[in-house]
């Protein structure tokens, strides 16, 4: 009941000294859920390393801007620069650099005088530029890390195309403001159905270019950004819905 996303690093702290492992695994989970809180706190700044590259790097680590990532892992270099700097490598891995906004990367990351002065740091910001570059050309899959989205990331896919036939899938980034083309439908279509279950977009029926129903299911993998065939159904379907619950597919 004491435990609260302003003491949370400091309990954090302390638990790991004193091996009390329940109270870690409840203080851990806060952090997760409160990192735009407890980054800004004097606690964050006084994390060892490791810890810190270990929140940092974490699959469920909670934030609405990847820019607070990279923010706060500067922050922490910089609070003792002298014996820190050495790390900063480290920290820029555990941020998806390529999902901070174009322009961020290019005027504040890519000119940052502490990156620019290590050749570690300076490869990993410029591998980065590589991925947003062929992410917003739509130029082949993005596998790097520094390109995969967070497991608590939310977000919103647009299907469409230039005529009635839809062959396009957008990615809006509400964080960077920028819609970004992905992998184009395999088998452009109208009147389907699509539906999101956990990271994966599933398109059923609707009619092809050659004007017959059809029964196929796409599906596209949001995190290897990948169309697949699943199963098709069992009746072809056109301008019909389909709806999730308890990770199944629905198509009325």
């Amino acid at each position: 009941r004491e435990l609260h996303p302003t003491n949370c690093l400091g309990m954090l702290l302390l638990s790991d000294a004193h091996q009390c492992a329940k109270l870690f695994e409840l203080s851990w989970s806060m952090c997760l859920s409160h990192f735009p809180t407890i980054c800004k706190t004097e606690d964050f700044l006084q994390l060892p390393k490791d810890m810190l590259v270990q929140l940092l790097s974490h699959e469920e680590l909670e934030t609405e801007d990847e820019r607070l990532v990279y923010e706060s892992a500067l922050n922490w270099v910089n609070f003792d620069l002298e014996r820190r700097h050495c790390h900063l490598p480290e920290l820029l891995r555990t941020v998806r650099l390529a999902l901070l906004p174009a322009i961020f990367l290019m005027e504040n990351v890519s000119t940052e005088e502490l990156i620019n002065k290590q050749a570690k740091s300076r490869e990993l910001v410029d591998e980065a530029i590589r991925c947003k570059l062929k992410i917003l050309q739509n130029d082949g899959v993005v596998t790097s890390l520094c390109a995969r989205p967070r497991k608590t990331s939310h977000a919103l896919f647009l299907l469409g195309g230039q005529t009635f036939m839809c062959d396009k899938l957008y990615l809006v980034d509400q964080k960077a403001k920028e819609i970004i083309p992905k992998a184009d439908i395999p088998s452009p279509r109208k009147e389907f159905s699509a539906c999101a279950i956990g990271c994966k977009v599933y398109v059923t029926g609707g009619r092809g270019s050659e004007n017959g129903v059809s029964k196929d299911v796409w599906v596209y993998d949001t995190v290897h950004e990948e169309w697949s065939k699943a199963a098709p159904m069992l009746i072809a379907r056109f301008g019909h819905g389909s709806a999730e619950l308890r990770h199944c597919l629905y198509v009325v």
